[in-house]
């Protein structure tokens, strides 16, 4: 299976501008800044509930604690709020202010349950058709690793915040530009 496509700024503001004018923008907005922002998996955003990401006094979190029951790998992890996420999830939680207790973050406006990955993994496929975009849902993950490792950021950085056992598995999410290319040989 070829891997997920590494979007760039423009279709990442296509990706948005689709999902801003569609049914449940909000809800599907939140699910792709996650991917996106926080490269956190598909299924890790659909086991997410809203204390994963709103505390006491009903904001966002600076860290979302995954529970081993919600990882790949069945190994917790800790995930670190941008503030562009951040942003995102308060503007997301604001809309959600009434409703309590223990609900699924991404969850479906008919059943009220949570979305299985498989569903989860559908609505971005449409996402990304409907926005020109022939890709997977991995694609926001994939995106983020790449950007990390364009800023220079450390492999060993980028693994722990991606959630990999092994090293080799980031690196294989991280795509080498040309103009990266370039950049290293004018280095000496």
């Amino acid at each position: 299976m070829a891997q997920a496509k590494v979007l760039d700024k423009e279709e990442v503001r296509r990706v948005l501008a689709v999902i801003d004018a569609g049914t449940n923008a909000a809800r599907n907005r939140i699910a792709f800044m996650l991917t996106i922002e926080a490269a956190m998996r598909v299924g890790e955003v659909a086991a997410l509930t809203l204390s994963c990401v709103r505390d006491e006094d009903g904001k966002a979190v600076d860290v979302i604690e995954l529970h081993s029951t919600q990882t790949k790998g069945k190994r917790g992890r800790r995930v670190f709020v941008s503030k562009v996420l951040k942003r995102e999830l308060e503007r997301y939680l604001a809309t959600c202010e009434h409703i309590t207790g223990d609900k699924a973050l991404v969850r479906s406006t008919k059943t009220g349950k949570a979305f299985s990955n498989v569903t989860l993994c559908t609505l971005f496929t449409g996402i990304y058709k409907k926005a020109g975009i022939r890709t997977t849902s991995h694609s926001g993950r994939r995106t983020k690793a790449t950007r990390l490792n364009e800023y220079g950021v450390g492999m060993r950085t980028i693994q722990k915040l991606m959630g990999h056992r092994n090293i080799a598995t980031t690196a294989l999410y991280c795509d080498v530009s040309d103009d990266q290319l370039t950049n290293a040989v004018n280095l000496v």
